[in-house]
């Protein structure tokens, strides 16, 4: 096999605010895995937060490259990588899983089967997914969620966690009148205290949201748990279920965890987990960061096993480099097309900005120790 590594810039079509960041746009680095005159493609998005700023992420290709190029052939890789050997394990989860999903498309490819069929699945998939409308002034949501529900969206997650609660409850509150049929989704990303939490989601609960997302600050999973014993409606584990130690922590105790393929390490990682919580009475939701149509493919191929799904993240980009999943409607779909069943967009530029060096961001401006590499973020995003 040979690894090809291009780095391209993705940017937001407007900038999204959560509780601690507002994004605008982010490094996305493809891999592309040829073999016998087919190719495989996965992306891996830097991100602060899940310690992969763009050069470390070349970093760990470049050292994965000879590894990849010694075997001689796609399938065997890929055994080994869901297996856990070195040293597929030893690679951070976001660059695990886009290895798998190169692996996963090429050898789709190869076999001429859709990647859903690989897992076990013989129909293609198609799945509503949320769609995200970030901590904006109330008026402005309301446009957004009025516009939405248009297009064909049925699911809202609204970002919380403003200075001022009552801000978040005149958001979602012109959310819902303005989009009145859809099913509303709550996302603090961690912004409450667990007292906060309980006194105020009453009060979204009134108002129709049906689940929130990690309401409290990430790093006590006893107190998330006591928080979704007590609370009216489900609570997801989010930042507080990184992995699949994380998620068995928690099954039986919040309602929900959501997997994202960055932060577990993959499409076999998430089946994994779905396997240790069958029966447990905690539920899956896929989400994503934000990312190509490339990037978020893998998890649309397993979406039929979730309860919730924030596929969304290609949508909120001013030009999506890849096409092939949906989503425009509300809907995301696998296509009947072998591997993946993504395919770049026509004319769209190759990805082309150059890896930047440790201690340099990747306009080139030195950045703090521990913030290397960054993409364009007023602070580190977490949870999206």
């Amino acid at each position: 096999m040979r690894l090809d590594i291009r780095t391209g810039r993705l940017r937001l079509a407007t900038p999204l605010r959560i509780s601690r960041s507002v994004t605008t746009e982010r490094d996305a680095v493809r891999l592309a895995l040829g073999h016998g005159g087919l190719t495989g493609h996965g992306e891996v998005v830097s991100s602060l937060h899940l310690g992969l700023p763009t050069h470390r992420i070349h970093h760990e290709l470049a050292l994965l490259r000879p590894v990849l190029e010694r075997h001689q052939d796609p399938e065997q890789a890929l055994v080994e990588l869901s297996s856990g050997a070195a040293p597929f394990a030893a690679l951070p989860a976001g660059v695990l899983a886009a290895v798998e999903a190169a692996l996963l498309d090429l050898v789709g490819k190869r076999a001429g089967e859709p990647v859903h069929r690989l897992l076990g699945r013989a129909d293609p998939v198609a799945a509503v997914t949320a769609r995200t409308i970030g901590i904006e002034p109330p008026a402005r949501a309301a446009v957004q969620a009025a516009r939405l529900a248009d297009a064909g969206f049925t699911v809202l997650k609204i970002k919380a966690g403003s200075p001022d609660p009552a801000l978040d409850l005149f958001r979602v509150r012109a959310v819902h009148e303005a989009a009145p049929g859809a099913r509303l989704l709550l996302d603090p990303n961690g912004a409450w205290t667990p007292a906060e939490a309980l006194r105020l989601l009453p009060a979204f609960a009134a108002i129709g949201v049906e689940a929130v997302e990690q309401p409290i600050a990430p790093g006590d999973p006893d107190a998330l748990a006591a928080v979704a014993e007590y609370s009216p409606v489900p609570v997801i584990a989010d930042e507080d279920a990184v992995d699949y130690e994380d998620a068995c922590r928690l099954a039986g105790r919040v309602q929900g965890v959501n997997l994202k393929l960055a932060k577990c390490g993959g499409v076999h990682q998430v089946l994994r987990i779905a396997e240790a919580l069958r029966g447990s009475g905690t539920e899956l939701m896929l989400g994503c960061l934000v990312a190509s149509s490339l990037g978020i493919a893998p998890a649309v191929h397993l979406a039929d096993r979730a309860r919730w799904l924030d596929l969304d993240g290609h949508l909120l980009l001013a030009h999506d480099p890849w096409q092939g999943i949906g989503g425009a409607d509300g809907t995301v779909r696998t296509p009947d097309r072998a591997g993946l069943g993504v395919l770049p967009v026509p004319g769209a530029p190759a990805p082309d900005v150059p890896a930047p060096a440790p201690g340099v961001a990747a306009s080139g401006t030195p950045v703090p120790e521990g913030r290397a590499g960054s993409f364009a973020e007023a602070r580190p995003a977490a949870g999206r």
